[in-house]
């Protein structure tokens, strides 16, 4: 049975693929643009990378599932990579640099590893169960995240992705923003990888899917945090998420729920 260590080896090798593709393909003009069913894009890069990411698989864990957002699967029992191949396509296909390759590896239902990749950002985030989180900026060692000490919300930086998912719950939002000190929308994966970091300390999802969470989760965990879904359910499979740095969940959740 491979080790959290070899598996991470294996999910930074992906993330260099990944990586590989995207930065080539990122403000290309012949980039190759479609809308999915749910209205949302995928670009050419989208399918590139996570069928890159399936062919080194094939190879590396021929036993392991695949679980991506552009050619499907199903999260199993057993060990299932879970790859959103560019989570942010609205930001790539505009040319704006908050992007990245996410890749979970979940095994008997909990993240052991998460890589986060933001090549545009210059930034790698990644995480194996017990051995923390770490981020390295432009290539440089990584560095050990914790998240922050904050433990009011009066003093707490929160962020959510866009006030227009939050429908019939939207305030119940606004006044978790008006309990809060400032309000963010850096979104998509980067606000929870600021969580970890320790940037902020709130970050909320009202509606997402298990390849938008898995990675992040095992990273804010990792630094530290608490990471549940609106109704305080621990996990990333619950279809949303509240990550932050723990002191000030409840509280948050309190709000949240009305």
């Amino acid at each position: 049975m491979p080790t959290h260590a070899d598996d991470l080896s294996v999910a930074l090798r992906l993330a260099d693929a990944a990586d590989e593709i995207t930065t080539a393909r990122f403000l290309a003009a012949d980039l190759v643009v479609d809308r999915k069913p749910d209205r949302t894009p995928v670009t050419d890069a989208d399918t590139a990378v996570e069928d890159a990411i399936r062919a080194i698989l094939a190879s590396a864990r021929p036993a392991d599932a695949v679980l991506g957002e552009e050619r499907g699967g199903s999260l199993g029992a057993g060990r299932t990579w879970i790859v959103d191949p560019i989570d942010g396509t609205k930001n790539f296909l505009r040319g704006g640099p908050a992007w990245a390759t996410l890749i979970a590896l979940v095994s008997a239902g909990s993240p052991v590893v998460g890589v986060v990749s933001a090549p545009a950002l210059g930034r790698r985030w990644w995480a194996s169960a017990g051995e923390g989180a770490f981020c390295s900026v432009g290539g440089a060692d990584g560095r050990r995240l914790r998240v922050s000490g904050v433990r009011s919300l009066s003093d707490a930086y929160l962020s959510t992705t866009d006030l227009n998912t939050w429908g019939v719950a939207r305030e119940q939002y606004l006044a978790l923003v008006s309990a809060c000190w400032e309000s963010r929308a850096f979104g998509d994966f980067w606000h929870h990888c600021l969580v970890a970091e320790g940037v902020l300390d709130l970050a909320v999802e009202p509606a997402a899917y298990v390849w938008d969470l898995a990675a992040v989760q095992i990273l804010v965990t990792e630094a530290g945090g608490t990471f549940t879904d609106l109704s305080g359910r621990p996990g990333f499979e619950h279809g949303s998420a509240l990550a932050s740095n723990g002191h000030v969940h409840e509280a948050a959740l309190e709000i949240l729920k009305g």
